[in-house]
């Protein structure tokens, strides 16, 4: 249960930072993002991190409820 939350969060730092570096490389290269599209991006990322949390434990809490 501890590893896949270590592996869980590592892989959300990978995806934040993959995102983040991909969005200030375009920004230093002079390609502008609109503010909308950037609220796009990011909440793909959440809707992404959210399925992730969801496949680490959906199993798990399907008995609490």
């Amino acid at each position: 249960m501890v590893e896949s939350v270590i592996m869980m969060l590592i892989y959300l730092c990978i995806l934040v930072g993959v995102i983040y570096l991909i969005i200030y490389v375009l920004g230093q290269i002079g390609i502008a993002i609109p503010p909308p599209i950037m609220n796009i991006i990011w909440v793909v990322v959440l809707l992404v991190a959210l399925l992730i949390l969801w496949q680490t434990f959906g199993g798990r809490l399907r008995g609490i409820g």
